[in-house]
């Protein structure tokens, strides 16, 4: 009998577990912070169990802080390895973000005039407008 359990054993693992070695998380305890905080749904009921174990076919949908997950697994893992290693464990079914959602890369490098503190650029331009204002260079 114990010969038979052993591939059943293998065939499942701890949710927390899973995640760290599917590189979902950095660390087992990161992983178990995300499951007891709700953010896992395995087969669209949430856990909050790190003890959890899941099974090849098992769908996961993982909320992080910058985008959703969705993930099917495909088999347990032995180890955290690399990532052509870990992308092996799950099938990817996140769908793709709207590009609406995006920033290009302008976007991101810009800030809106006259938020936070000025720019280099934008205080020399002060430094003009303040010296031509006072009359001294008539």
């Amino acid at each position: 009998m114990g010969s038979n359990e052993q591939p059943l054993e293998s065939a499942r693992q701890r949710l927390d577990k899973w995640l760290f070695f599917a590189r979902m998380a950095k660390s087992r305890s990161l992983a178990q912070g995300y499951v007891q905080s709700g953010h896992v749904k395995v087969n669209g009921v949430t856990i909050r169990q790190p003890s959890h174990t899941v099974k090849a076919g098992d769908r996961l949908d993982i909320g992080f802080e910058r985008m959703d997950r969705v993930l099917v697994v495909k088999s347990g893992g032995a180890r955290r390895g690399p990532y052509e290693e870990a992308k092996l464990l799950y099938d990817d079914l996140t769908p793709p973000r709207d590009p609406s959602d995006r920033f290009s890369p302008l976007e991101q490098a810009m800030r809106e005039p006259g938020s936070g503190r000025p720019t280099k650029k934008e205080r020399r331009a002060l430094d003009r407008f303040l010296s031509d204002s006072d009359g001294s260079k008539d």
